[in-house]
């Protein structure tokens, strides 16, 4: 036969669990033999307790103490104790009442019951019977409200696990444009400061800028002062709070103008490596900071800025780089920043930083589109300056070609013949020396027409930004650097200098000195690009990692169309080059890299 199985015995909760550490237990009579005789009861059990004798005094007790439960005789000098219930369950919804009377009348108790009393005894009280309802009501009391608590942290890990799906949800999608990016980080933020949500008082986001020297502040959430925050939670506590509310509730909530300072003032380089912020983002660690101190040293000017000593710093990254950092405390509530609100707070971090790595693959993805779009348009309005580059190239092949096995003959035979021609008095000797002669200039004429074979153009001189050109020009050659396997770097001043120039001329002497370098590097290199001010004139630079020439030979080339970073080639189109920029007031230099390589510097007159 199978033996009977039956649920363990309820464990008696002791008075320190009945009880939280601040709280007592209110008598109120008018007697004080019977209150100094409970008071003395009590006390001996462990409770602790306070005593009014009227009315007005147990009110005034009430708002001065946390009373857990109140002994109340009906009969009180200045009110009926049963009057009080109402009001008394109104203003303390957790507050326990026993009622004592000497009235053994079971319609008085049960008028107490229906009126809010949790139970009822008739004096004189037998202090066993004491002992057992006291226990009983705090008993229930305490599992009230210890209901109502795991009710909330139910109601906010919900929220939690409402807001991590929506997040999820959100960044299904591939990619992420950056106004997306920014409804989910205010929603985010929202998240972290809302009741139902991580419950920090205040939340700061900083990013690193788009070149990864500065942590910078984004957005932040929270209030400035304890009345800014409870019309932020008043306004939480009136919406329905799923994902989609938030997105829309955001951009209201997220305007506190002192918050809103102190982000924006959060700078922080990343060569600060002594910074909490960059230790956090290096370390890819949690740094909570409590009283001011932690295991690193603390800026003073962090306390300071964020007028708190007590806040957390969890940092957001993905596998390949490092994002910034979100830094939350309890400006308001004072409260201290437990380990699980930390670890909840790093779970929606790393939702954060899977967001803002999506969004930053759609804005490199957008910026190559950008790019090749641009590359197009150029290479379609520029497609005759394009061959005409390839003209320039060929031709000057040839030229080299020509000059050096045309030129010394020919200059030999034209001499002879005039040599000849001082040496005969023959007629018909001369007529076909002079013939000679006139055919050996007319082929030396020839060959230095190849070498001019461009006509001079006039500059048709307007304002012109120089940034525009220059982008224009490396689009020119984009496919050439992929090609080739040629990582390229533009550096420019923050101002664009605007001048008097003809850009189309100027365009063609870009382009022809980025080809160049481009054909020294046919196994990959280093271009570089830069623009850089002087007083009244501005240079642009144009480096390569290429073959070059030695130091010495080119020093000994001053005649720029002398020069080329190959056997034969672009002699030609330098020598257009340097005919370009000197019709423009200008100078063209080129020399060797201080690492190998060749750097081409033009200067134009501002």
């Amino acid at each position: 036969m199978q033996k009977s199985q039956h649920l363990p015995p309820l464990r008696v909760l002791q008075s320190d669990e009945l009880l939280q550490q601040d709280e007592v237990i209110l008598i109120v009579d008018d007697f004080p033999e019977i209150v100094c005789l409970l008071q003395e009861f009590l006390t001996n059990e462990q409770f602790p307790t306070i005593t009014a004798n009227s009315a007005a005094s147990l009110l005034q007790a009430l708002r001065e103490h946390n009373v857990a439960l109140v002994l109340l005789d009906i009969g009180l000098p200045d009110a009926d104790g049963m009057d009080l219930l109402p009001e008394l369950r109104a203003l303390y919804p957790d507050l326990s009442i026993i009622m004592l009377t000497a009235v053994s009348d079971l319609q008085t108790a049960l008028s107490c019951m229906r009126l809010g009393a949790d139970d009822y005894l008739a004096k004189p009280v037998h202090f066993a019977d004491l002992l057992t309802t006291l226990q009983k009501v705090l008993e229930k009391r305490r599992l009230k409200i210890n209901n109502r608590l795991y009710q909330q942290q139910l109601e906010q890990a919900r929220f939690q696990l409402q807001l991590a799906h929506g997040l999820a949800i959100k960044m299904n999608t591939a990619f992420l444009s950056l106004v997306e990016l920014d409804e989910i980080l205010q929603a985010g933020l929202v998240g972290i400061t809302a009741e139902e949500g991580l419950q920090f008082n205040r939340a700061f986001l900083a990013l690193f800028n788009d070149d990864g020297t500065q942590l910078q502040g984004r957005m932040a959430i929270g209030p400035g002062s304890m009345e800014d925050g409870d019309r932020i939670w008043n306004n939480l506590e009136q919406l329905d709070l799923n994902f989609m509310d938030l997105l829309s509730c955001s951009n209201v909530l997220i305007s506190d103008t002192e918050v809103n300072r102190i982000v924006k003032a959060i700078r922080v380089d990343v060569e600060d490596e002594d910074h909490l912020f960059v230790r956090a983002v290096r370390t890819k660690q949690s740094i909570s900071v409590v009283g001011g101190k932690c295991e690193f040293p603390v800026p003073v000017e962090l306390i300071g800025l964020l007028q708190e000593d007590s806040f957390v710093v969890v940092p957001l990254f993905s596998s390949n780089r490092s994002l910034g950092v979100i830094i939350a405390d309890h400006y308001i509530s004072k409260k201290p920043i437990t380990d699980e609100r930390i670890q909840a707070l790093e779970s929606f971090a790393s939702q954060a930083s899977l967001a803002i790595e999506h969004c930053h693959l759609y804005m490199d993805m957008d910026q190559k589109i950008k790019e090749l779009e641009a590359m197009t348009r150029e290479l379609e309005k520029n497609k005759d300056l394009l061959v005409e580059t390839e003209r320039y190239s060929a031709v000057g092949h040839v030229a080299a070609q020509l000059a050096h096995n045309i030129r010394n003959p020919i200059t030999s035979i034209g001499g002879t013949a005039r040599l000849l021609a001082k040496k005969t008095e023959d007629t018909q000797w001369l007529q076909f020396l002079n013939m000679m002669t006139r055919e050996a200039e007319k082929i030396e004429t020839i060959l230095e027409d190849l070498f001019s074979f461009v006509e001079t153009a006039q500059p048709s001189f307007a304002q012109v930004g120089l940034f525009t050109v220059l982008n224009k020009s490396i689009l020119l050659h984009y496919s050439g650097l992929n090609e080739h396997g040629i990582h390229h770097t533009l550096i420019l001043p923050e101002k664009e200098p605007v001048l008097c120039l003809d850009q189309q001329l100027i365009q063609k002497v870009l382009v022809h000195l980025i080809r160049n370098s481009i054909e020294s590097m046919p196994d990959g290199g280093e271009l570089t690009v830069e623009v850089v001010e002087d007083e009244g004139e501005v240079q642009i630079v144009i480096a390569d990692s290429g073959a070059g020439g030695s130091v010495s030979s080119l020093e000994q080339r001053t005649d720029a169309a002398s020069f080329t970073t190959q056997a034969v080639g672009t002699s030609m189109g330098l020598m257009l080059v340097q005919r370009i920029v000197e019709d423009h007031h200008g100078s063209l230099t080129i020399q060797a890299g201080e690492v190998g390589g060749t750097r081409a510097v033009v200067t134009l007159p501002v």
